[in-house]
């Protein structure tokens, strides 16, 4: 009887040191939490704290859950011992279609086989894009020389106000400030203007929010400032001056003047020739 006391005493101690050495394997937490709705644009934070080990590293990967599941993003976790072994890891939204989005943890199996039943390991998130009720009138690219026009309206916003926040190449320029809208009466949107200063060219991100919560993101891009063009020179017209030639006239040989006869000349000529004509009968008839 006492053998069978002794027996059942061994049973029961190999039993609890048994689950002392499973304890430890299975008790492990893992915890994230995500917001349940995000608007495009924003930027979604997954916060989570662990018992795990410090060194211990898993994905965290963002899938489109709609129909299939479609993997958008993936980033890595390493468990830190200065945080308390605590994380933050964002997820960009800008581009993505309203639906459902899941944040699952993926690790390899020994470290899934050693966490707790209460893990979370899974979030949905719903992600909602309001990106369409913005209208910009002002041109999306333009020359620094002019500042940052910023002017459109916000879909049956009315006169609420908007509240912006411009952020550049080297961080934020301008806000969160609201400034006003007025009513367009045929549609009930809410019309806005605002010029900023802005020194760097490159690419700004207006980001607007109303009272319902934040809206979208719209990127302009700032050039640097046109140089004015230095007018060309344009030489003096060359002056073409065009000579006739020369053209040499011989000089005319001066006709001689005939003189007249004199009425005496004239009879002694005729006299001369009368007297050969009659000399010249006489020696026919000799």
């Amino acid at each position: 009887m006492s053998l069978i006391i002794i027996t059942m005493k061994s049973s029961v101690w190999l039993v609890i040191f048994c689950l002392l050495l499973i304890a430890p394997v299975s008790a492990y937490q893992l915890l994230m939490e995500t917001p349940a709705e995000i608007n495009v644009g924003q930027t979604l934070k997954v916060i989570g704290n662990s018992t795990l080990p410090a060194g211990t590293s898993f994905d965290l990967v963002m899938y489109y859950a709609q129909y299939t599941a479609t993997e958008i993003e993936r980033r890595t976790v390493t468990l830190q011992d200065y945080n308390n072994k605590t994380f933050l890891i964002p997820f960009s939204t800008r581009g993505l279609k309203s639906g459902l989005y899941r944040i699952e943890v993926q690790s390899d199996s020994r470290i899934e086989e050693r966490l707790s039943s209460d893990s979370v390991i899974q979030k949905l998130v719903k992600v909602v894009d309001r990106s369409g009720e913005i209208t910009i009138t002002s041109a999306m690219t333009q020359d620094i020389k002019g500042a940052l026009m910023i002017e459109g309206s916000i879909a049956k916003l009315g006169n609420d106000g908007v509240k912006l926040e411009v952020r550049g190449p080297e961080g934020p320029v301008f806000g969160p400030t609201w400034i006003e809208t007025k009513k367009e009466m045929k549609q009930g949107a809410g019309e806005y203007t605002k010029t900023i200063n802005v020194n760097v060219p490159g690419d700004y991100d207006v980001h607007f929010t109303d009272a319902k919560g934040y809206i979208g993101v719209v990127t302009f891009h700032v050039t640097a400032p046109t140089p004015n063009p230095t007018p060309a020179q344009t030489p003096p017209p060359t002056q073409i001056t065009t000579r006739v030639p020369t053209t040499s006239v011989p000089t005319p040989t001066p006709t001689p003047t005939k003189s007249p006869l004199s009425p005496a000349h004239l009879l002694l000529s005729l006299s001369i020739i009368g007297g050969v004509i009659i000399l010249s009968k006489k020696k026919k008839k000799d």
